[in-house]
C-alpha cells in the first residue's frame, strides 16, 4: 500500500557558514524527534515519505536538497565529508541535535558518510547504494554500472560530463523500464507519480551539474571505512527490487562492514520502501537510536 505521500508542512533555507543557501522541508510536529532524509538520486527536498505516520511516532522529518539540487546553492567539486559537515552545520543551526538520518537509494552514502562524521546518531539505509567502487563488489556489478564505475575512478571529469546529459524526463524514462512490477505500481501511481516527477524537475532546475557530482560520488571510493562506524545501522531492502545500482546483494557485503548493522531482507517487496514500509522503517530507527541513549522507545 502507497501511503503518507503528502504536501510539506514547512520550507524553508538554512545560510552556511560560507554563504551557501541548503534548501529544506518538513514533515510532522517542530517538537518531534528530528530525521533527516538524504534523498534518492535526481529527486529533491520535496520527495518526503510517511505523511500519515510521522505525527503519530512524534517524527520531525526533514529532508535535504544537496548541493546544485532544488534549492541548495551549488558547491563544485564537492565530497562526502563536505556534505557531512553542511548538514553538521544545519544541525547547529536549527537545534537538531540528536537527529537520525535515513538515507533513500543513492542518498545512502551521504547519510552514512553524517554518522561517520558524528552528525547523527543512527541511520536507517532503504534500497540504499552499496560503496559500488568496493573491490569486494566488483564481480556483481552489472556491466553497465561497472563500466560507469571505472570511468568515475579513472576519469572522473569525464564521468562528470557523462552524467551531465542527463535530465528529468531522461531520468524517468531511464529509471522506469528497468522496475519490478511490484515497484512500477508505486511509481505510476497517479498521485505518487506526480510529487515525483515534481522532485525530479526541481532537482534539476539548476541544471544537471548536481546530479551528476552526486552520481559521481556514489561511484567512488567512501572517504570513511564502514568497519569504523559504531552508530546504529539499519539495513532496509526487498527481494524483488531490479535497481543495478542499489546494492547488488541487497546490502549483504555492506551489512558485513557495518559493526552496528542490522539487514532486513523483505520477500514481497522491491525498492520503494519509503513509500510501502514507512512505519517500520521509522518505528525500528527511533527504537535502534533511542535504545542506544538510553532513552524509553517509542
Amino acid at each position: 500500500m502507497i501511503r503518507g505521500v503528502v504536501e510539506p508542512a514547512r520550507l524553508g533555507q538554512v545560510v552556511l557558514p560560507d554563504g551557501r543557501r541548503l534548501g529544506w522541508a518538513e514533515w510532522g510536529p517542530e517538537d518531534g524527534v528530528p530525521v533527516l532524509l538524504c534523498p534518492g538520486g535526481a529527486t529533491s527536498r520535496s520527495m518526503g515519505f510517511g505523511g500519515d505516520v510521522v505525527g503519530r511516532l512524534g517524527v520531525r522529518l526533514i529532508s535535504v536538497d544537496r548541493p546544485g539540487l532544488g534549492a541548495s546553492d551549488p558547491a563544485p567539486g564537492r565530497t562526502l565529508d563536505a556534505f557531512a559537515r553542511d548538514i553538521g552545520q544545519l544541525v547547529e543551526a536549527r537545534r537538531l541535535s540528536g537527529a537520525a538520518a535515513v538515507g533513500f537509494s543513492a542518498g545512502a552514502p551521504f547519510a552514512l558518510a553524517c554518522a561517520a562524521a558524528g552528525v547523527v546518531r543512527g541511520v536507517a539505509v532503504v534500497a540504499g547504494t552499496d560503496e559500488l567502487a568496493s573491490p569486494a563488489l566488483a564481480a556483481l556489478l552489472a556491466p553497465d554500472v561497472r563500466r560507469l564505475v571505472e570511468m568515475a575512478a579513472s576519469d572522473p571529469g569525464r564521468a562528470e560530463e557523462f552524467f551531465a546529459g542527463f535530465s528529468a524526463e531522461a531520468m524517468w524514462n531511464f529509471v522506469i523500464p528497468t522496475l519490478a512490477d511490484v515497484d512500477r505500481a508505486v511509481y505510476t501511481d497517479p498521485v505518487f507519480e506526480r510529487v515525483y516527477r515534481r522532485a525530479m524537475d526541481e532537482a534539476f532546475s539548476q541544471g544537471p551539474a548536481g546530479y551528476a557530482r552526486d552520481t559521481v560520488l556514489t561511484m567512488s571510493p567512501w572517504p570513511f571505512d564502514p568497519a569504523n562506524l559504531r552508530a546504529p545501522v539499519d539495513l532496509w531492502y526487498g527481494a524483488r527490487d531490479t535497481s543495478t545500482v542499489h546494492s547488488p546483494d541487497f546490502g549483504a557485503s555492506l551489512a558485513a562492514r557495518l559493526p552496528a548493522a542490522r539487514r532486513r531482507l523483505l520477500p514481497e517487496a522491491g525498492g520503494a520502501l519509503l513509500w510501502t514500509h514507512a512505519e517500520e522503517i521509522l518505528r525500528s530507527l527511533l527504537e535502534r537510536t533511542q535504545e542506544k541513549q538510553g532513552l524509553s522507545p517509542v
